[in-house]
């Protein structure tokens, strides 16, 4: 089985690949993307540094698939807006693109004519991550931006029900779902989404914990084939 995994932001990359240098990975670029793989039993992990944005996460989610992964997996910060406090980490259970905006033409925010605006992780993932304990489950949105206004953070709660907000995993989601292979997230919160969202994410962003990276080992290490 080979299992993918995309990762935005170069601090929350580099623990992954401390971890993996462990375990005799290799580093190459591929794309112009920096990756890394190793092995682990039976199972080929390939990790890819995308860069932070939709357009990014869903380029490198399409590259890993047409590799062959079979599983693809995400890890990353998220900003806080309902019912979440900094330091917990979620498994997203749906993913929603928040700042999709055709209401010029009579359309609602989010709305894509004719499309699926929202996708969902993987039921049996999702279950691995319940059996990890601590991990909580969490609706996800998603947008092309830092979500640092309370206003904003309150409407898209209201319109879409998230619980935090990131700048990658619909865009995942969306991929995974057309191609029909499992996906799931795991985000720490680093911040409340709020006017100090920007300081605390740097903050958190800065220490480059390990935590996601020993989850989605444990994880990885329990994916059966689908």
């Amino acid at each position: 089985m080979k299992i993918g995994i995309v990762i935005a932001d170069a601090f929350e990359y580099t623990p992954f690949c401390a971890f993996a240098e462990t375990r005799n990975a290799v580093k190459s670029v591929r794309h112009g993307r920096s990756c890394i793989t190793y092995t682990d039993g039976d199972k080929t992990v390939a990790a890819v540094q995308c860069g932070i944005g939709k357009v990014n996460a869903a380029t490198a989610a399409a590259f890993l698939l047409a590799e062959g992964c079979e599983v693809i997996l995400n890890a990353g910060l998220s900003g806080a807006v309902s019912g979440l406090l900094k330091g917990d980490v979620v498994a997203g259970e749906s993913f929603t693109e928040c700042d999709f905006d055709l209401r010029a033409i009579g359309r609602t925010l989010g709305e894509k004519p004719d499309q699926q605006s929202v996708f969902y992780a993987d039921k049996h993932l999702l279950a691995l991550a319940d059996s990890l304990g601590g991990v909580k489950r969490a609706k996800l949105g998603t947008g092309d931006v830092f979500l640092s206004d309370k206003e904003r953070a309150k409407t898209f709660h209201q319109l879409f029900g998230i619980h935090a907000f990131d700048m990658e995993t619909a865009a995942i989601a969306s991929v995974c779902t057309f191609d029909k292979v499992p996906f799931l997230s795991l985000r720490k919160i680093s911040d409340n989404a709020d006017d100090a969202a920007t300081d605390d994410y740097r903050e958190m962003n800065d220490r480059q914990e390990m935590d996601l990276t020993l989850l989605l080992a444990q994880i990885i290490k329990k994916i059966e084939r689908f």
